[in-house]
């Protein structure tokens, strides 16, 4: 493998790559600015080129890595699995999760929090659930507990049963009930929580509905 560099060209459909040609004949291809320091004439040893394919391919990796991130945030376990998946090498694997953890790309802490928010905001959940979904993202237990301590699980069962219960306010008490309670628990929420923001949806929604109609008969008195 060890050879003297006759020609160093950018690639057509890569520009960030460079192809290296030793004696003659193509070797291999790097990113381009390791390519920067290399000059034709110059030897590489086997050494040399087992250290710059080694380079390469952490920046190879880094850069699928930052895509990967990019679409959404993600646990280190979740870049960590993918990169195993696509058969990376143990080393590179925890030199480029050090990198990204460096740079601030993958911060499982702040990933927890931004995840409980969005969860919180769009679609709440009990505590239980929220711990399992951090779980199967790899995330520390003592990061799921401190950022579940936040969640006032109790408000986000009282908001989620107003919100679902508008959309079911039409029914009868029975068939509310019965569909809110459902709706809630497959979220996790206890039995006895969900059964309390029912009734307490119930009675909101109903007085609700009595200040709307008051209001319209006083229009026409």
């Amino acid at each position: 493998m060890a050879g003297t560099i006759t020609a160093l060209k950018v690639q057509k459909r890569n520009r960030n790559r460079v192809n290296i040609y030793l004696d003659g004949r193509y070797s291999f291809s790097l990113v381009s600015h390791l390519a920067v320091p290399l000059r034709r004439g110059q030897i590489l040893s086997d050494k040399e080129i087992a250290y710059l394919k080694e380079k390469d391919e952490f920046y190879r990796v880094y850069e699928r890595a930052t895509k990967f991130i990019a679409y959404r945030p993600r646990s280190k376990a979740e870049v960590q699995r993918r990169m195993e998946r696509q058969g990376v090498a143990p080393d590179i694997v925890e030199s480029v999760i050090e990198k990204l953890a460096t740079v601030g790309l993958i911060d499982d802490a702040e990933f927890a929090r931004l995840w409980v928010e969005n969860r919180e905001t769009f679609r709440p959940r009990s505590r239980r659930m929220l711990r399992y979904e951090l779980q199967q993202k790899g995330l520390d237990k003592d990061i799921v507990a401190q950022v579940l301590e936040q969640v006032d699980e109790e408000e986000s069962a009282r908001r989620l049963a107003l919100q679902k219960g508008e959309r079911l306010s039409h029914l009868d008490w029975a068939t509310f009930h019965k569909k809110l309670m459902g709706y809630l628990t497959r979220r996790g929420y206890s039995y006895a929580l969900a059964r309390r923001v029912v009734r307490e949806a119930w009675q909101s929604l109903s007085e609700s509905d009595e200040d709307s109609q008051e209001s319209e008969d006083e229009e026409w008195t």
